[in-house]
């Protein structure tokens, strides 16, 4: 979104070709989209109103996999079974010209090489991730040898190569050292927050597209154990049952579950202002697979832009960037939940530490990690591939 927005504010004409994911996010898309200026297309269809299309690619993808489980990588067929609506991106974006294809996932990255290949054009990969080890360490697993079958393949191919961390870049750059990533943040345009003062009650916050288990909450509950004064806020997709297994947990782990707060999914564009009401944002990533480890999420920047100081866990990535911007924040031991409850009692005592971290946050934000920063990067990149 923040790329198609330079770009076309740079000059370019800009297409975006997407597929439908799930209704909440299509639903908040249609608000967002309706804003921009540049062209999207939807391919693949949805449940709702292209259900035939939307059937057929769930199939196509089914059959694919049961293939590839039988056949082997060959026949075409890593191409179809690496994301359902792969073949409905291939088709769309080999009709469309332009001088440059940018892909944003793995499963997007066979069309835009295709595409440039039919088009005589070049084309392009934004990893924010490292997709071969996104979900197992297991080299041996379907999932990592799919993945790491269309990379050999396409990712050779590409012009140029951006990354969201500098873990990721190293590390693709050590499989294919003929490629030179460069490492664009997954930064936002710099927001202009006030200081805010902490209430009675310290308020931590944690927000993804779905709330779940197993992404480090269990572990802040348990450091809040006989915590009065502290609010955990949560902003994502929840089911019932999470909030069941949420509220049993704090109730063995001696917090009070009515301290547990629910919001529901809003715009990506809002996703900072409301963060901004918060004391601390909790970036509690759990270093596995190999791409928790070595990723840096949105999550932690939107922190930062909304003048939060932050905690986050001693992964590789986090630590580099703390390290590297000091003093808005501390990093802990996954392995030791007294860290994270020492801690947050460090700040619930000491109101001075905590606006310090978030003004030294703010600093940062405004004067570096920002897209306004990160955009010229990504801009230089683009006139040294295809010119202005």
């Amino acid at each position: 979104m923040k790329e198609a927005d330079s770009l076309f504010d740079a000059g370019y004409d800009v297409t975006v070709v997407y597929l439908y994911w799930n209704d909440w996010g299509t639903d908040l898309d249609k608000q967002l989209l309706s804003e921009k200026k540049w062209k999207s297309i939807r391919v693949g269809g949805d449940p709702k109103n292209e259900k035939w299309i939307y059937w057929l690619s769930r199939i196509r993808h089914k059959f694919a996999n049961i293939f590839v489980s039988k056949f082997g990588y060959r026949f075409g067929l890593p191409e179809l079974s690496i994301a359902r609506g792969s073949l409905n991106l291939m088709r769309k974006v080999k009709g469309l010209k332009a001088d440059l294809y940018i892909a944003h996932n793995l499963g997007a990255l066979p069309a835009a090489t295709i595409a440039a290949k039919n088009n005589h054009a070049k084309c392009a990969f934004d990893a924010e991730d490292f997709h071969r080890q996104e979900v197992t360490n297991d080299y041996n697993s379907g999932e990592f040898k799919l993945k790491k079958i269309i990379e050999d393949k396409y990712l050779p191919k590409v012009h140029y190569l951006t990354t969201a961390s500098p873990l990721i870049s190293e590390t693709y750059k050590k499989l294919y050292p003929a490629i030179q990533p460069e490492t664009i943040l997954n930064v936002f345009p710099s927001q202009r927050n006030r200081l805010k003062k902490k209430k009675k009650n310290l308020r931590l916050f944690w927000f993804s597209q779905n709330i779940g288990k197993n992404r480090g909450l269990e572990e802040v509950i348990s450091s809040l154990a006989y915590q009065e004064n502290v609010e955990l806020h949560l902003l994502g997709f929840s089911m019932p049952s999470i909030k069941d297994y949420f509220k049993k947990l704090s109730e063995q782990s001696a917090f009070r579950s009515e301290n547990i707060y629910y919001y529901a999914p809003i715009p990506s564009n809002e996703i900072i202002k409301f963060a901004s009401q918060f004391d601390i944002g909790l970036a509690t990533e759990t270093g596995f697979p190999l791409n928790r480890d070595i990723c840096l999420t949105n999550k932690i920047f939107t922190y930062i832009q909304a003048g939060q100081a932050i905690i986050a866990s001693d992964t590789a990535a986090q630590k580099w960037l703390l390290e590297s911007y000091p003093e808005m924040g501390f990093i802990y031991n996954r392995t030791k939940i007294n860290q994270l409850t020492g801690i947050i009692r460090n700040y619930l005592s000491n109101s001075e530490l905590l606006e310090e971290h978030q003004a030294k946050a703010l600093k940062y934000a405004q004067n570096e990690l920002n897209w306004e920063h990160d955009e010229k990067k990504f801009l230089k990149k683009i006139i040294n591939t295809i010119g202005k």
